[in-house]
């Protein structure tokens, strides 16, 4: 008989721009803490600058850390379950207030990325994030922690997304700061 669950694996990026520090520790403690998730595997830490709605730097935010965590679900988590009862739970726990301006300065910004080969398209969840093939503070992170991991739709690995980037400026490693 097979699970009608079965573990699946999940890509989730981690983002902070107020106590960054702090808070994407914490952010990491409180998954690992999680009884239906597994860490597997973190990224180091990458600083970049704040991005703004027109795309461009927002000047007036201190820059923002990044990571990225590959994790896996005892079969318990759907995708939107994932995001609604566990990462905005998280986010809520470390301070974060929803406005209407989704580039505002936050203590904590965690998002599924990637959720096995899910395709997704709702209006509360799209995946795989589009953020993965235009951002290269998402795609940077997943790309060290889960470099063979195909892009569901383009069928690229996560390491070919993230060489596509090449050098990024504002975009760095912090070796002073592991998770």
């Amino acid at each position: 008989m097979t699970d009608p669950h079965p573990p699946t694996p999940a890509l989730i990026v981690l983002g902070s721009n107020i106590a960054p520090e702090r808070n994407l520790l914490r952010a990491v403690a409180l998954l690992r803490q999680n009884y239906h998730l597994t860490v597997r595997a973190v990224s180091r830490v990458y600083e970049s600058l704040p991005v703004s709605a027109s795309g461009g730097v927002a000047e007036d935010q201190p820059p923002f850390l990044n990571a990225a965590l590959r994790v896996e679900t005892d079969g318990y988590y759907g995708p939107l379950a994932l995001k609604f009862h566990v990462l905005r739970f998280i986010e809520l726990l470390l301070g974060r207030r929803r406005s209407a301006d989704r580039f505002a300065p936050r203590p904590a910004d965690l998002d599924l990325v990637l959720f096995g080969d899910c395709v997704l398209t709702s209006p509360h969840l799209t995946l795989p994030d589009p953020d993965i093939l235009t951002r290269a503070h998402v795609a940077l992170p997943l790309a060290e922690i889960a470099p063979d991991w195909p892009h569901p739709l383009t069928g690229q690995t996560l390491a070919t997304i993230a060489a596509g980037f090449g050098e990024v400026a504002g975009i760095f490693p912090r070796d002073d700061l592991a998770l």
